[in-house]
């Protein structure tokens, strides 16, 4: 379960698909399982203001699971809202698995140019300077991408988008591509049932070398997750990768509370 990070950062940004013109806050709870598993609970609460954004986020591993692969991480990020540009100013991240305690943080400038990343594992930290790269301008952070696809999918009532991410390390493209309409029936892991858009998402590593979980996953072969509505915002109902080193991972929205 090595270089995990962005695999259960997945888990938990999938769920942040809403937006509106006013001020209101999401939370969601998620119940997560890969392979004979129960794996995961999953956290994960979203404001969204006219000018502003945040994100928070926390994933913990579960039951047996959480004895074979203990894990647990908190994420937040926050920034501006120009026009349909969602601009990261903040991320900071913290995890632990059995062995390791790891931290990041971004630190940007006041017109959202990343400058460095500070990072620490096992509480020996390191300061890495970001060289300015024309290939990073208009990228954000992984998290921020579903914000961003959030309000196209609100506007417009479609996923694709092709999306540039730069997380102060790697380059990579976030692709979202629509499925049509689905039927989802009722299960003992969800209360959510009924039509949803059915969207998928690959990420191109661009030419480079990762050997993160996720990334090898998801550049060959789709990510699904299914869109329904409460309240009138979108959210992700479930969630489903059909082949991991593990199992099939799928994730249930167990509860969505909205407030304005």
């Amino acid at each position: 379960m090595k270089k995990n990070t962005l695999f259960f950062g997945l888990l938990f940004c999938l769920c942040g698909l809403t937006t509106n013109t006013e001020a209101f806050s999401v939370t969601h709870d998620f119940s997560v399982g890969i392979g004979p598993f129960d794996a995961s609970r999953t956290r994960f609460s979203y404001l969204l203001e006219p000018s502003a954004f945040q994100v928070k986020s926390a994933v913990k591993t579960h039951g047996l699971f959480d004895a074979l692969y203990p894990f647990k991480a908190d994420y937040e990020t926050s920034g501006r809202i120009r026009g349909d540009d969602l601009e990261t100013r903040n991320y900071n991240y913290r995890s632990q698995t059995r062995f390791n305690h790891r931290t990041k943080e971004l630190v940007y400038d006041n017109n959202g140019i990343l400058l460095y990343r500070l990072s620490s594992k096992n509480d020996r930290k390191k300061k890495v300077p970001i060289a300015r790269d024309d290939k990073n301008a208009g990228t954000t952070d992984f998290q921020t991408v579903f914000a961003e696809l959030a309000k196209q999918y609100n506007n417009v009532g479609f996923c694709d988008a092709r999306l540039p991410v730069f997380d102060g390390k790697r380059r990579f493209d976030v692709i979202f591509k629509d499925e049509g309409k689905e039927i989802l029936e009722p299960l003992p892991q969800s209360p959510f049932a009924g039509e949803a858009a059915k969207c998928s998402m690959y990420i191109d590593k661009l030419n480079t070398e990762d050997d993160d979980m996720l990334m090898q996953i998801s550049a060959e072969r789709p990510i699904y997750f299914w869109i329904m509505k409460q309240e009138g915002k979108a959210f992700i109902a479930r969630i489903r990768i059909d082949d991991t080193p593990l199992g099939a991972l799928e994730a249930y929205a167990t509860q969505i509370t909205v407030k304005e």
